[in-house]
């Protein structure tokens, strides 16, 4: 490209897969309810209908970044990933930002914009839901 810029070449991109299918998939017991719980809410608060991003990240809404490296791309402004050890939700803005929410949140684990849950049923949602709200509002607007 010219000026130095490069093209996105994330992987994680809308795939147009069915998330439903996704979900239903899911082996662990808790982390598929928590997937279907996680549709339902995220829908709610975004006010955008799930997409998959790449194989396994359930995305709601999108932005552009840009790298100062000059690297962009699009991604989902607000997602979530059922893994194995726990669910993966995605807070683009950082977790760092939140918190005070965090220590109201219940258990929990976090890393630069990831937050880790084991079970939906053992935090507080209105909390999630709230550091959702703050993420996907400060990415899109």
């Amino acid at each position: 490209m010219a000026g130095g810029a490069r093209a996105s070449t994330s992987r994680t991109e809308p795939t147009g897969e069915d998330v439903a299918a996704f979900l239903d998939a899911v082996e662990h017991p808790v982390r598929r309810r928590d997937a279907h719980r996680l549709v339902e809410v995220l829908s709610r608060v975004t006010g955008q209908p799930p997409r998959m991003w790449g194989p396994s990240i359930v995305g709601f809404g999108s932005y552009h970044y840009r790298y100062d490296s000059g690297r962009e791309g699009d991604m989902c402004a607000v997602g979530f990933s059922p893994r194995k050890a726990a669910t993966t939700v995605y807070l683009v803005d950082g977790v760092e930002r939140y918190p005070e929410l965090l220590e109201r949140l219940g258990p929990h684990t976090t890393g630069k914009s990831c937050l880790y849950v084991k079970d939906l049923e053992a935090v507080d949602l209105d909390v999630l839901e709230e550091m959702v709200r703050r993420s996907y509002t400060a990415v899109t607007s």
